[in-house]
C-alpha cells in the first residue's frame, strides 16, 4: 500500500474480528512483533506496521511523529479497517497517541505500551543514548549471530534474538536518529491530555522510559485513561515478561471490544 510516494509494508493476519494496529518501537520492524499477534487472533485481526524506514517499507526524508500519523492513517484507509483499536509499543505508543488526540482513523480505543515519557520538554535526556542504536545497526550491517544478539539481550525468547539478528539491519539509520531527537523534542504530555478514553497506558516495573514520576503525572493529565504497571519488566514490556504482557493486553484490548 501507499502512503504518498512511500511504500508500506504491513502483516495483515486476517479474519472477521475487530482490527488490532500494531506500531511497533524505533528500532523493530513489524516481523519483531509476531511473537505477540499470534497470541491475539482468537481475539482480533492483527494488522502490523512497518513504519517507515523499517522492515519492507521504504525509507523516507522525514520521520516525525506527524509523519507516522499520516502512514497509520493510510493503512488504516487503505485496508478498511473499521472502528480499530491501535496499540503501540514505545515509539509506536507516542505514534499512536498522537493519532487519538487528533481524532484520526476512527479508532475505537488506544492501548500505549511503555511510551518514552521521561524524556522530553522539561523532562530530561532519552535514557538510550543515539550512539548506541547507531552501533547496533552497524553491527547488523556487518552481520550479527542470534548468540550476539542474546548477549546484549539475555532475557528476551530465543527466537526474538534471531529475528532481531536478522532484520535489525533493514531499519534506516536517518529514521532512527530523527525519532530519538523527538523523543526529547516533542513533549508526551501535552498530547497524552489529550488522548481520549478507552485508553490504557501499560508500563514496566523497571522501565527507564517511564518511571514514578512520569506515572503521577499520566494520571493527572489524563484521569480518564486506566494504567497497568507490568511487573518484573522494563521497557522491552513482551520481550522481557511475556506472560504478564499478554495478559494484559487481552484484558485491555477485550474490554475495548466488549469481547469478555
Amino acid at each position: 500500500m501507499r502512503a504518498g510516494e512511500l511504500a508500506l509494508h504491513v502483516l495483515d493476519y486476517g479474519g472477521t474480528a475487530r482490527p488490532l494496529v500494531m506500531l511497533p518501537g524505533i528500532s523493530n520492524p513489524a516481523v519483531t512483533m509476531d511473537f505477540i499477534a499470534r497470541e491475539l487472533t482468537d481475539l482480533v485481526r492483527p494488522v502490523i506496521v512497518d513504519v517507515r524506514g523499517r522492515g519492507l517499507s521504504d525509507s523516507a526524508d522525514s520521520y516525525s511523529l506527524q509523519d507516522y500519523v499520516g502512514d497509520l492513517v493510510a493503512v488504516i484507509d487503505t485496508l478498511e479497517l473499521s472502528a480499530p483499536v491501535v496499540m503501540g509499543h514505545s515509539m509506536g505508543a507516542r505514534i499512536a497517541a498522537l493519532a487519538a488526540s487528533q481524532g484520526v482513523g476512527a479508532m475505537s480505543g488506544t492501548v500505549l505500551v511503555d511510551p518514552p515519557m521521561s524524556s522530553g520538554p522539561g523532562r530530561g535526556p532519552y535514557p538510550v543514548p543515539l550512539t548506541m542504536f547507531t552501533s547496533q545497526l552497524d553491527q547488523a550491517a556487518q552481520g550479527v549471530t542470534p548468540d550476539e544478539v542474546a548477549q546484549q539481550w539475555p532475557t528476551w525468547p530465543a527466537h526474538e534474538h534471531g529475528i532481531r539478528a536478522r532484520w535489525l539491519s533493514s531499519c534506516d539509520h536517518e529514521a532512527l536518529r530523527q525519532t530519538h531527537a523527538g523523543f526529547e523534542a516533542d513533549d508526551f504530555f501535552a498530547v497524552w491530555a489529550a488522548v481520549p478514553a478507552p485508553t490504557v497506558l501499560m508500563y514496566g516495573t523497571h522501565s527507564p522510559m517511564v518511571t514514578a514520576r512520569d506515572i503521577r503525572d499520566a494520571r493527572a493529565a489524563n484521569p480518564a485513561a486506566r494504567f497497568i504497571e507490568v511487573a518484573n519488566a522494563g521497557h522491552m514490556v513482551f520481550w522481557e515478561a511475556f506472560d504478564a504482557g499478554i495478559t494484559a493486553l487481552r484484558d485491555a484490548v477485550a474490554d475495548m471490544i466488549g469481547s469478555r
